[in-house]
């Protein structure tokens, strides 16, 4: 089996969100779950993505924490089909990724992964209670929240509960309470909290900070299911366009500036996310 670490949503080594990347030798097939979660924690990323190849184009990924089993993980996926490109052979190209979230539509470019995303949904607001104690959860105010902007909770694959903050500023000073925020994930039944502030004028939609305590990351560097669903929740509030290419900005707080793109397409069964980007290989060996 041979192992990758890949710096997924950035141009440089050391930036971006790192994932583990496990190429299953030809013919082999996955390891049971309790080895590839020992795996996954042993690498200490926060997703690991492994990889059986089905077919010249097809191909069937599960992903891992160092807490369980996720069903989808975006910048895992976009180091992945990296690595199958760099490492692999695998040429520029459309592509198909079975996961436990569905099957996915991969886009190969020369210097960039895209993919589908499970189609999104809102699955529900927050009530005031409910998002009044996430806020407190962070060290700050309900009032920090910009009124025209629910709290909700969306998926493209896994559920999040996106969470706007007024500014920067906000964005920069929350503070998490992670045991508090791990059992409030649990009772909404959501992956983490995907924090966001608004920036009209710049090159990026939106600033974001995620954390994800349930699964043992307190906090992650970028995200692309998270960012695929803040492109729905914000096409559904008429601020981004269907067609136009998005940017994310994520990571800061962390020394890992990310930059995750997304399309929002229409289509006769609905509307579409496809989330993008590029990523580096930083190292790469053989399991024993």
């Amino acid at each position: 089996m041979r192992l990758f670490i890949v710096d997924a949503f950035a141009k440089r080594r050391f930036a971006g969100n790192q994932a583990g990347v496990a190429l299953l030798p030809a013919g082999g097939d996955f390891p049971e779950p309790g080895f590839m979660q020992a795996l996954a924690a042993e690498l200490r990323h926060s997703e690991t993505a492994f990889v059986k190849r089905l077919g010249p184009d097809r191909f069937r990924l599960r992903y891992f924490t160092p807490e369980g089993e996720v069903d989808l993980c975006g910048h895992a996926t976009i180091a992945a089909f990296t690595v199958l490109r760099e490492a692999d052979g695998l040429p520029v190209g459309s592509c198909t990724a079975l996961t436990r979230a569905g099957a996915l539509a991969i886009q190969v470019e020369e210097e960039a992964v895209w993919m589908d995303m499970a189609p999104p949904r809102v699955l529900r607001a927050l009530t005031g209670r409910e998002a009044a104690a996430v806020y407190r959860a962070y060290g700050l105010p309900e009032e920090c929240r910009p009124v025209a902007l629910p709290v909700q909770v969306v998926s493209t694959g896994l559920a999040d509960v996106l969470l706007p903050v007024d500014s920067g500023e906000t964005l920069a000073a929350a503070i998490q309470d992670e045991a508090e925020v791990k059992r409030l994930s649990e009772e909404l039944d959501v992956v983490g909290v995907h924090m966001f502030c608004r920036t009209p004028g710049t090159r990026a939609v939106a600033l974001c900070r995620n954390f994800a305590p349930r699964y043992a990351i307190p906090e992650e560097a970028a995200t692309g299911t998270s960012n695929g669903a803040l492109t729905y929740y914000l096409y559904r509030l008429g601020l981004v366009e269907a067609g136009a290419e998005n940017r994310f900005f994520q990571g800061e707080s962390m020394g890992k500036p990310s930059e995750i793109r997304t399309r929002l397409l229409e289509t006769p069964s609905g509307p579409k996310v496809l989330v993008g980007g590029q990523a580096v290989l930083s190292l790469r060996c053989e399991l024993l």
